[in-house]
């Protein structure tokens, strides 16, 4: 089974793939001080829990935004599964799509993912939205080129902005509100984050489009992707695994030249 790692700000994703599908998936809390020897212990838990074991791993694919996390995410590969990871960014690894931008290690992991995972489904122009600890808005031409994109700040990076900055406003849940006018100061930030963030992605996804000059598609992923899409015209698509469909997809087409053995490396 291939070992697909997505580590990002907040959380960092576990999944296990027979080929393209996925068997199983975990999450944990992004810390950068926890160990190689820590995440295998944690690991070796939960595959026990399926009635599996670390040889039925025979290859990792690891994409992190987080440095230290990145190091002992490798250190879990090479020392806990006995593997030589491929990992997004490194010079060897053929994403199969052209980066125009220089230098191409200015995109994160996690975006580049998305535009393989998306072009993979999607033979278009597409706008691909994640909603993580930022929202981005990436664009991949119709060839599959990685294009750009904008950063901004994500949903619940905004709600904790509001209470921490604010000595009289409460940490709000995002969701729907019953209406637009808030009637009390709980109800006032839940329609200004939740219908803020709709006029968001309405308001780029329509400036990109018109910059683009291209009909595109639009897809979202991310935790919160499915929260916002019923509510906005301007997505198409939710996909919340695209992440780690690009991370299989990539891992594929280096997998005749990058042979994952066990062993020292």
């Amino acid at each position: 089974m291939l070992l697909a790692i997505d580590a990002g700000n907040t959380n960092t994703v576990f999944a296990l793939f027979e080929g393209e599908r996925l068997v199983r998936q975990w999450r944990i809390a992004t810390s950068g001080t926890r160990t190689g020897d820590e995440y295998m212990v944690w690991l070796s838990q939960l595959l026990a829990l399926e009635k599996w074991d670390t040889p039925a791993i025979t290859a990792c694919i690891i994409s992190s935004v987080v440095p230290q996390v990145e190091f002992n995410l490798r250190q879990l590969s090479r020392s806990g599964l006995k593997l030589n990871p491929l990992v997004i960014g490194d010079s060897d690894v053929d994403l199969g799509i052209e980066v125009r931008l220089s230098p191409e290690s200015g995109v994160g992991a996690d975006r580049l993912a998305n535009a393989v995972g998306a072009h993979l489904q999607y033979k278009q122009a597409l706008i691909v939205i994640d909603f993580g600890t930022a929202t981005t808005f990436d664009v991949v031409a119709a060839d599959g080129a990685y294009e750009g994109g904008l950063i901004a700040p994500g949903v619940h990076l905004s709600t904790k902005a509001l209470h921490e900055a604010a000595a009289q406003l409460p940490h709000v849940e995002i969701s729907k509100p019953e209406r637009i006018i808030g009637k009390n100061t709980i109800e006032a930030m839940t329609s200004g984050l939740f219908w803020g963030y709709v006029s968001l992605i309405d308001g780029l996804v329509g400036r990109i489009k018109a910059e683009y000059g291209q009909p595109m598609c639009v897809i979202a992923t991310g935790g919160l992707s499915g929260v916002f899409a019923p509510h906005t015209d301007a997505i198409e698509h939710v996909d919340e695994d695209l992440t780690l469909k690009g991370l299989v997809e990539i891992y594929q087409r280096n997998a005749s030249a990058h042979l994952n053995k066990r062993g020292s490396n």
